[in-house]
């Protein structure tokens, strides 16, 4: 791998980074952050079973029914970028530049690239269930540009379930590439992540002890986050627990406001997120806030008959003050249309 090379320095300038914790007492807990150079308009939804679903592909768009309920961050309110379902599976997308994608397959159903991560919020328990039906690849992916930007969204997909197993799903060169194994904790925007695994294989010889790199490149957030997530304490303590794993996805986050000249595309952490798995938490942190609020899922009705659509405002850039349990704060609301394509 030369780390010098043209794709490995644009892409290692791409921001975001996502972990999973493996704990004492069975906790697990996937944390990520989410780093833009404008505001994403994120607010926090909750779907219920079953919903009727399209992948907003044209006539011949993948449909499904929602069989989990879920909890998810939105994108412009056009896409899922992050969420929990009620069987404790995380998704999160994150930028890869070095992202490309099939063309399409007329023979098969297409699914916009926005709702990518709800399709598998919606589908699926765990990683091992989800990754067996994505290998037959059921469906074409469809990527469209960013809104408001002259750039084709390029991203890749982690999930992450109860147990901590893990898979990493991207599309390089047209085809889909997938990495299943528990091991795989943790992920940044670029390069692919064969070669992340290579970088991290670098950095656990090295040894997180005796160097960590500091800087906001992908590569070193990466080698910070894989020796952090499993230096924290192993405790059974929730409390701890919680403050342990945002204190490593503070410490891979990029500082609010930072500009690198060299490196435009470096860009500020705009929010955080915690999933607790075992305990069915959703942790949610802006840059913009002194407080860090939660949604829990066990209090939430996702049931086909009653279940709603909630939505929790975040108002601009995130900016509205939410404290602790933040369930009794949802409205109603008419659910967000995927971007189509």
């Amino acid at each position: 791998m030369n780390w010098e090379s043209p794709s490995f320095r644009e892409g290692s300038s791409q921001a975001c980074t996502r972990f999973v914790y493996h704990g004492a007492d069975d906790q697990v807990i996937t944390a990520r952050s989410m780093d833009w150079k404008t505001d994403v308009g994120t607010n926090l939804w909750v779907f219920p079973r079953g919903m009727p679903r399209s992948g907003e592909a044209g006539p011949d768009s993948l449909t499904w029914t929602s069989k989990y309920g879920s909890v998810i961050a939105s994108g412009y309110d056009i896409a899922t970028t992050d969420g929990m379902n009620e069987a404790g599976l995380v998704a999160n997308v994150l930028w890869l530049v070095e992202s490309e994608y099939p063309e399409r397959d007329n023979s098969k159903p297409g699914l916009s690239l926005a709702a990518w991560a709800q399709y598998v919020l919606d589908n699926f328990a765990s990683v091992e269930e989800a990754v067996a039906v994505l290998q037959q690849e059921p469906f074409t992916l469809i990527t469209d540009f960013v809104p408001g930007e002259n750039r084709l969204a390029t991203l890749h997909l982690s999930i992450s379930d109860a147990s901590g197993d893990s898979a990493i799903i991207e599309y390089i060169d047209g085809r889909q590439v997938i990495h299943h194994d528990k091991r795989y904790q943790v992920m940044t925007n670029s390069p692919a992540y064969d070669q992340q695994l290579a970088l991290s294989s670098y950095w656990q010889e090295v040894g997180g002890t005796v160097m960590l790199p500091g800087t906001n490149r992908a590569a070193d957030r990466f080698a910070r986050a894989a020796f952090y997530v499993n230096a924290i304490p192993k405790t059974a303590d929730a409390k701890k627990t919680i403050a342990s794993v945002f204190s490593v996805i503070n410490n891979v986050s990029v500082p609010y406001g930072i500009s690198t000249p060299d490196q435009p595309n470096i860009s500020s952490t705009r929010w955080k997120t915690v999933s607790d798995q075992k305990r069915k938490l959703y942790f949610f942190e802006s840059a913009l806030t002194p407080n860090v609020f939660w949604l829990d899922l066990n209090r939430l009705d996702f049931s086909a008959d009653a279940g709603k659509v909630l939505k929790l405002d975040l108002g601009a850039e995130q900016q509205n003050i939410y404290s602790g349990m933040a369930n009794d704060q949802l409205k109603e609301a008419k659910p967000f249309t995927f971007l189509g394509v």
